[in-house]
C-alpha cells in the first residue's frame, strides 16, 4: 500500500509523462541507466514502472544521503529496497578499490530476480546536461551480462527539485525508457561508455 501511495504522489508532483520504447512488462532482469539531476530521479523512474514490476526494481543510491534521518532510512530499506553505496573521494587506488567493491556488491544484490536503477554520471548535473559516464556501468554490464541494459532519459527534474533544495516544486517532467542497448563484442570501455551515453541523449525531445 505505501509503495502505491508514494508512486502516486511522485507522479502527481513530477507531472511525469512516460514513454516506453521497450516492453515495460518484460520478465527479464534489467539495468536501467539514466541521466542524473535530482534526488527525485530514481523515485520518478521507480514510480513510472508498471506496478507489477516495481517490487523487483531496486535503485542504487548514495548512502550518505539516504542513511541520514529515520524517514530516509525507512524509505530506502523498506519501500525502495535501495542498494546504498558510499561515495568516497575520486582518484587513487583506494577510491578505485572502493568503486569496484561497490560494483561487485550491486551485481550480487541483483540476485536472480531483481533489476536495478543506476546513474552512470556519478553525480547530479546542476543544469540538466548529461555529463560523461563513469566506468561503473561498464564493469556492471560485464559482471551481469545476463541483464538487459535499458537507457532512460529524465527531463526537467533538476527544476522540480534542484540541488540544495528540500521541497519539490510541482511542474511537468518527462521519462523516456529506450530500447535495450545491444552488446558489441571486443568493445573498449571508452567506446561502451560513449555509446551508452549517446543512447540516453537520443531519448531527448530534440533528438
Amino acid at each position: 500500500m505505501i509503495q502505491q501511495v508514494i508512486a502516486t504522489a511522485c507522479r502527481a508532483i513530477s507531472g511525469a509523462s512516460v514513454e516506453w520504447r521497450c516492453d515495460p512488462d518484460a520478465g527479464v532482469q534489467r539495468i536501467y541507466f539514466a541521466n542524473h539531476s535530482s534526488h527525485l530521479d530514481f523515485i520518478v523512474i521507480w514510480s513510472s514502472l508498471p506496478a507489477t514490476r516495481r517490487p523487483q526494481v531496486r535503485p542504487v543510491a548514495g548512502g550518505d544521503y539516504w542513511s541520514h534521518g529515520a524517514l530516509r532510512r525507512y524509505l530506502a530499506a523498506d519501500v525502495f529496497r535501495a542498494v546504498l553505496v558510499e561515495r568516497g573521494q575520486a582518484g587513487g587506488p583506494a577510491a578505485e578499490a572502493s568503486a569496484r567493491a561497490a560494483i561487485d556488491r550491486i551485481a550480487r544484490e541483483m540476485g536472480a530476480r531483481d533489476s536495478i536503477i543506476v546513474f552512470p554520471e556519478g553525480t547530479r548535473s546542476l543544469k540538466g546536461e548529461v555529463g560523461p559516464f563513469k566506468s561503473g556501468l561498464y564493469h556492471l554490464a560485464h559482471a551481469r551480462p545476463d541483464a538487459e541494459l535499458v537507457p532512460v532519459h529524465l527531463e526537467n527534474l533538476n527544476r522540480i527539485l534542484p540541488k540544495g533544495e528540500a521541497l519539490p516544486v510541482p511542474m511537468l517532467s518527462r521519462v523516456v525508457f529506450g530500447a535495450p542497448l545491444p552488446t558489441t563484442p571486443n568493445e573498449s570501455k571508452d567506446q561502451f561508455l560513449a555509446r551508452a551515453r549517446e543512447a540516453v541523449l537520443r531519448l531527448r525531445p530534440c533528438a
